[in-house]
């Protein structure tokens, strides 16, 4: 067995890709209630931060800040699957998601700052709505709702940018 070695640093912030096994479902906006409800489940067990989170039909995108001294986010995302698996699934069944997620250490504010924009921006991306404001799984409504970005932001045809890319 592969033996994955993980950056694990206290306070640091993390950016997460965690996907489902059949990449043509929908279950996690399907089933949004019952991620959310493994999501707060696992966060009073793993205090962590949510900088920015889409959740597309299939996958999803976090941006994420670990407030544990052990930056446990093995842990997080385990209680998380397990968590929306137990509320979706038949006992005994396996579980949706792909056994593994990526993750990446966020390095420095404008690496942030591309990170939480291709986080919003990636509903548009995929095809799946024309603005990223059209996208209710998303933290951008937060980001609005706070003065922190425009409800029309991204929403030029021709919008262009480095959205999480170097």
């Amino acid at each position: 067995m592969v033996g994955y070695r993980r950056n694990r640093i206290a306070g640091a912030t993390y950016f997460f890709t965690v996907t489902l096994r059949d990449r043509r479902s929908d279950l996690l906006v399907r089933e949004i209630d019952a991620l959310r409800d493994a999501w707060r489940a696992a966060a009073r067990r793993v205090p962590h931060t949510v900088i920015a989170a889409a959740v597309l039909p299939e996958h999803l995108h976090a941006v994420i800040r670990m407030e544990d001294d052990a930056a446990n986010y093995p842990r997080l995302w385990q209680d998380i699957k397990k968590g929306f698996t137990r509320r979706t699934s038949e006992p005994g069944s396996p579980s949706a998601w792909q056994p593994r997620y990526w993750e990446r250490t966020v390095r420095d504010e404008e690496e942030l700052q591309a990170l939480v924009d291709y986080v919003h921006i990636n509903p548009v991306k995929h095809g799946l709505v024309g603005a990223v404001a059209e996208w209710p799984y998303s933290t951008f409504h937060r980001y609005v709702s706070n003065g922190w970005l425009p409800l029309d932001w991204a929403a030029a045809p021709d919008v262009g940018g480095r959205f999480g890319e170097r």
